[in-house]
């Protein structure tokens, strides 16, 4: 007889969506954190969502997440293999990178 494989449950710990008026440069901020049992980070999804600025993968500027077995980053419709740290490391690179994109996207608002 076999052994059945335990199943951990993942718990969303974090499921945000900010949606930005077209004023302060547009776009949507989501985030979704799912822990396992053990409160450890099983999955993260962050994307920074405007079309204004990119027209393919549905709009996803930039986006950082863990799905399909692996840690990546996306990129204007591009993806690539990153090193997983640490999840906050991955936070706060998502943080600086969308806000430098969204001040691109402010200024193109005022033209």
């Amino acid at each position: 007889m076999r052994k059945r494989k335990k199943c951990l449950k993942h718990i969303t710990a974090v499921d945000e969506v900010i949606t930005m008026p077209i004023k302060q440069g547009n776009g949507i901020l989501r985030y979704t954190v799912s822990t396992n049992s053990k409160g450890e980070i099983a999955r993260y999804s962050l994307a920074y969502i405007n079309p204004h600025l990119c027209g393919i993968d549905n709009g996803r500027v930039l986006g950082y997440d863990n799905s399909h077995g692996y840690h990546h980053r996306h990129y204007m419709g591009k993806e690539e293999k990153i090193a997983f740290t640490t999840y906050k490391e991955i936070a706060d690179c998502f943080d600086n990178e969308w806000r430098t994109l969204h001040e691109k996207a402010k200024k193109q608002q005022k033209c």
